[in-house]
């Protein structure tokens, strides 16, 4: 009797099992022939002669000439829809806010693009032109961003400063109208791999202290998210954007170079004639690569890097489709209560020269306008291709943990779908901490402010700032889902 059921149950289960890979088999052929178009474009950054470097405040001159060249690369995306997005990043230090505006600026004017469809992201590298200017908070002419900087140079610096990012901006102006003129038919998809070159930089030390040493036990990001632009014609390589959680601090050398990514660059484009590779920074506010402060380190690096990229492409990759779903937004994250006027006057007095100079600086600032700043506005993005690849950008240096609880998080409202997070995005102010990292204080904690002259920053961070950021790019992405 039970016999009479076997063969019709087989043959039910036999159409399901068929059906679901017919499924498959379609849903991988529409992905890969969703109708992409993209282009890319590089320039070279290279300051043309020597200035002020940026990343290291205990530098006591300007460069003494380029060990690697720099760039900024463009890649455009446009969707079936016309809907389009634009990368933008760059062998420097940081995205400075008022960059930011004046290239949206001109990218909406210009080329129609929507304020979150543009994303601007920094390499960090500590070996690159100082590009940013200090206004006194009581009026006067512009000051470099560095204190180091001695006062019968101001003027010169100023100027060079100011050149270099007109030319910056004209360079990527001019690669945002190519590429967008330039738009083909072609093929995009995601892949990942591992390198380890990475290692979190805070290790504990007295009570209460943390040493920037590396700490094979502190939180990493390991992952390199490669994205993968082909030519549809011929399936030639054009482009591939990678990521990664690790500050470019190998070097400190009075020479310009973009640091161990600028070599992973390098040597990926050196292997793949015709294809341009690009950076995008992860969360590496807490990330050094170990070793360091060696050259042949930055060259070993970068091939490292370069050669985990290489394995990306091996591995099974997954096409994305459309369409592009963008938003951007600057939650203002508030700080915690400032020093009393008393307490600056105490600590413009310190022995130590950062810790005099921030005193001074925020007293300016409260004789001023009578008041200090009681918060800012951190940008934070996110852009869904289809349901196939989420990304969430965040500026300042975030750390780490930023990263491993977005892509739980983010990965659950997407269903698993692929989720890559990045720092140094669209303006870089200061370090971005976690709760942990801001309870348990430190350089990243808050320690870094003091340094800060572009930006006023009168406290740590609020406790809230995790909660805040990560509920921003929650609430975002909900609405584009």
């Amino acid at each position: 009797m039970k016999t009479r059921f076997i063969a019709p149950v087989i043959a039910t289960f036999l159409l399901i099992v068929g059906m679901v890979i017919s499924y498959r088999t379609a849903d991988g052929e529409a992905a890969a022939d969703y109708p992409w178009k993209a282009a890319v474009a590089t320039a070279d950054i290279t300051p043309k002669e020597n200035l002020w470097m940026a990343g290291y405040a205990a530098r006591k001159g300007p460069s003494e000439k380029v060990l690697q060249p720099i760039h900024a690369k463009v890649l455009a995306i446009e969707d079936a829809e016309g809907g389009r997005f634009v990368f933008v990043t760059m062998d420097l230090i940081g995205v400075p806010k008022p960059f930011r505006e004046a290239v949206e600026s001109l990218a909406q004017e210009k080329y129609q693009i929507e304020l979150g469809s543009l994303l601007i992201n920094a390499s960090h590298t500590h070996s690159g032109p100082m590009i940013r200017l200090y206004q006194p908070p009581k009026g006067g002419p512009e000051q470099a961003s560095y204190i180091s900087v001695p006062d019968d140079q101001q003027e010169l610096r100023v100027r060079q400063t100011k050149e270099y990012n007109a030319g910056l901006l004209a360079s990527v102006d001019r690669m945002i109208g190519e590429v967008l003129a330039n738009l083909a038919p072609a093929t995009v998809s995601w892949s990942h791999s591992r390198c380890s070159i990475a290692m979190n930089r805070r290790t504990p030390g007295k009570p209460g202290e943390w040493k920037n040493a590396p700490n094979s036990e502190g939180p990493v990001d390991h992952e390199v998210p490669v994205l993968q632009v082909r030519a549809k014609e011929d399936g030639s390589l054009k482009a591939v954007m990678f990521g990664y959680a690790c500050h470019a601090t190998v070097l400190s050398l009075m020479e310009f170079s973009g640091d161990w990514p600028g070599y992973a660059q390098r040597y990926f484009e050196e292997d793949h004639p015709g294809t341009v590779a690009m950076f995008l920074n992860g969360c590496s506010g807490d990330q050094n690569p170990y070793p360091r402060r060696l050259l042949h380190y930055a060259e070993r690096h970068g091939r490292s890097m370069a050669t985990s990229i290489e394995a990306a492409l091996e591995t099974q990759s997954t096409p994305i489709v459309g369409p592009i779903r963008a938003a951007i937004a600057w939650p203002e994250i508030p700080y915690q209560t400032p020093p009393s006027r008393e307490e600056l006057v105490a600590k413009s007095k310190s022995s130590d020269t950062y810790d005099a100079h921030h005193g001074q600086m925020l007293l300016d600032v409260l004789d001023a306008t009578g008041t200090l700043p009681k918060s800012y506005p951190v940008p934070v993005q996110v852009v869904k291709f289809g349901d196939s690849l989420t990304v969430a950008a965040i500026g300042g240096e975030v750390v780490v943990d930023y990263s491993l609880r977005l892509k739980r998080e983010l990965g659950e409202l997407t269903g698993g779908a692929p989720v890559w997070v990045a720092g140094y995005s669209n303006d870089v102010m200061t370090y971005i901490p976690s709760k942990r990292v801001l309870e348990e204080g430190g350089y990243e904690g808050g320690g870094a402010m003091r340094y800060i002259r572009s930006s006023v920053h009168p406290a740590p961070w609020d406790p809230s700032i995790e909660e805040r950021l990560v509920g921003k790019i929650m609430e975002l992405a909900k609405a584009l889902h």
